[in-house]
């Protein structure tokens, strides 16, 4: 399926940990436009880890589709695009110019590419020239520790990226600084190929604000997602709040894909959702959050589930 930008693209952020099929299968029917997954380290692909083999895979309702790597060895980059060129489906894979987790900065991985913009213009060109799908792009931050971002978007859109997605902090801003709407603004008005906006777009109204104000082609949600993975329909659609009926099916599903997805494993991966999506205003969530903590066995788990999140809200009464 082709990108289209001809109006809004709304896009899931890749988030580690947390964007995996299970929780992108759930996400889809909300009608998020563009998934991406997980960020994958090029050397461990190459290097043929299963585990890291298993992340490229993709739900049958993820069209289009997006796999994003991280890396800065152009022999290791190419011999990824090639792993990645024989996958079905893929519309797109994307370059990782923003992670700032320190393991992966120290690498010359993530925003430290940005440290050195020859080399992150040879991998933009390297993954361009072997790709066998339809679009190349990246994902940047603002600079490392000092804002360069116009010249990083035009590197990039010169090195042959057909759209970019801007987190509008520097790797220094982390995930706290104040999100600069300006210098995505500025992106959009330097450059001629799409640029989707991203960065602590919460609701439907911080949606339109960032769309309008930046003039951005998209937006790309993660966080809020997590907790609130109906929050594109709420977008795109107007749907109202979620009731709790709604929710607790989310939940259930979610936790079944995790099940039939990474087995048993799945419930004790799936704790860190449940506290995010706990977090929407239920009586007792503390204490849920301490009791699934301590919980393996899956069905066990589905049962304090469901028991929890069968309570309505207060403005549902």
């Amino acid at each position: 399926m082709k990108l289209d930008f001809s109006k809004p693209l709304y896009a899931l952020a890749p988030l580690a940990g947390f964007t995996d099929l299970p929780f992108r299968s759930v996400v889809k029917k909300f009608g998020v436009d563009l998934t991406v997954s997980e960020m994958i380290s090029s050397n461990a692909l190459v290097h043929n880890s299963k585990k890291t083999r298993r992340m490229l895979e993709k739900a049958p309702t993820e069209d289009p589709y997006s796999i994003q790597i991280a890396g800065s060895d152009l022999d290791v980059i190419r011999r990824a695009v090639e792993i990645i060129n024989e996958e079905e489906g893929v519309n797109a894979i994307d370059l990782n110019c923003g992670c700032p987790a320190p393991k992966v900065v120290n690498n010359l991985q993530g925003s430290s590419l940005l440290t050195d913009l020859p080399q992150m213009a040879k991998v933009i060109e390297t993954i361009k020239k072997y790709s066998n799908k339809p679009y190349t792009s990246m994902k940047m931050r603002l600079g490392f520790n000092e804002k360069n971002h116009v010249e990083i978007a035009r590197i990039a859109e010169a090195s042959g990226a057909d759209y970019i997605a801007v987190h509008g902090r520097t790797r220094a801003g982390r995930y706290k600084a104040a999100v600069d709407y300006d210098a995505i603004r500025e992106i959009k008005e330097a450059i001629s190929i799409p640029v989707i906006a991203n960065g602590d777009i919460d609701s439907p109204q911080k949606a339109a604000e960032v769309l309008s104000y930046t003039g951005a082609d998209g937006i790309m949600i993660g966080r809020a997602a997590v907790k609130e993975p109906w929050i594109f329909a709420q977008i795109k659609e107007g749907m109202s709040k979620p009731s709790s009926a709604l929710i607790k099916e989310v939940v259930l599903e979610h936790f079944d894909q995790m099940i039939s997805y990474y087995d048993r494993y799945g419930a004790i991966i799936f704790r860190k959702n449940l506290h995010s999506y706990s977090k929407a205003g239920y009586e007792g969530a503390s204490a849920f959050r301490d009791t699934i903590n301590r919980i393996e066995d899956p069905k066990e788990m589905r049962e304090v589930i469901e028991a929890f999140f069968s309570q309505k809200f207060y403005y549902e009464d």
